[in-house]
């Protein structure tokens, strides 16, 4: 069974930066897709950045402000943001998918506020 468990959350001012992180043992990164979503309050969740292999696809809305990364040898994949803004504020998930595969974390909560 895997389990993916995120953390790094919390309150930031505008403005800030946070690193989210996934742990995802058991997760062979080469084969997975793996990625990062978040749902606000009254929202549907939403893709926010993906990663499969060395190529990367983010959201328009956070394009040039986070950045997905992996490291292979913890198992580990991490959502840095930066320039955050009180709209990125939401419930975040990780995610990993291959074929008909498809995991996810518990999330980790990220409130943007002054």
């Amino acid at each position: 069974q895997v389990q993916l468990v995120e953390s790094g959350g919390g309150l930031v001012q505008p403005g800030g930066s946070l690193r989210l992180s996934c742990a995802a043992p058991g997760i062979i990164f080469s084969l997975y897709t793996m990625g990062w979503y978040r749902q606000a309050p009254g929202k549907q969740r939403e893709l926010v950045a993906t990663m499969t292999g060395d190529s990367t696809n983010y959201a328009d809305s956070v394009n040039g402000r986070f950045t997905i990364s992996k490291d292979n040898a913890k198992s580990t994949m991490y959502l840095q943001m930066n320039t955050l803004k009180p709209e990125d504020t939401a419930v975040y998930y990780c995610n990993a998918r291959w074929h008909t595969l498809d995991f996810w974390g518990q999330g980790t909560q990220v409130t943007v506020s002054s």
